[in-house]
């Protein structure tokens, strides 16, 4: 089963307001569970090693002169669409070490445009831009892991 399937797969369970769907297919099991105040969770009954979380680095409370900068960023990303990772991973700029970056900062893209690569259990899978507009910022690094529904990418649709 593709990303993509799963991918609309969850879409149509949390529209139709099931509760749970389980689906089993030749290798995968796969178990889509929904509440009505949560996203929706999916298990894949597959050994999946997840990176233990790093400490968050202590951070100063921003000062009156930073809380104003940061109000204004607020606001300028309200416009701004927040492309996130489908699933569990490591994340890749590149398609391979020698090649250059699938995209970077200032890049016009479209809809369906490779962005990055994500790879899960020695399975490599693309990942494309949802929508056209213009790279803003990448806020990954390169051979990072990603959680599911970690923001990757933010573009500016205008």
């Amino acid at each position: 089963m593709r990303i993509k399937e799963i991918q609309s797969l969850i879409k149509f369970v949390a529209k139709s307001g099931a509760s749970e769907v389980s689906l089993e297919m030749k290798d995968v099991k796969i178990t889509i569970k929904t509440n009505d105040s949560s996203p929706s969770q999916v298990v894949v009954q597959d050994p999946i090693i997840v990176p233990q979380p790093q400490p968050a680095p202590l951070v100063a409370p921003p000062t009156l002169e930073q809380a104003g900068t940061q109000e204004n960023k607020s606001e300028d990303q309200s416009n701004l669409i927040t492309i996130k990772s489908p699933i569990i991973g490591t994340f890749y700029r590149k398609p391979s070490p020698d090649k250059p970056s699938f995209v970077d900062v200032g890049d016009v893209v479209s809809e369906g445009t490779v962005l990055c690569v994500i790879e899960a259990m020695k399975l490599f899978n693309d990942i494309e831009s949802e929508v056209s507009g213009k790279i803003v910022k990448i806020l990954v690094d390169d051979t990072s892991p990603v959680e599911f529904d970690q923001p990757l990418f933010l573009i500016d649709p205008s």
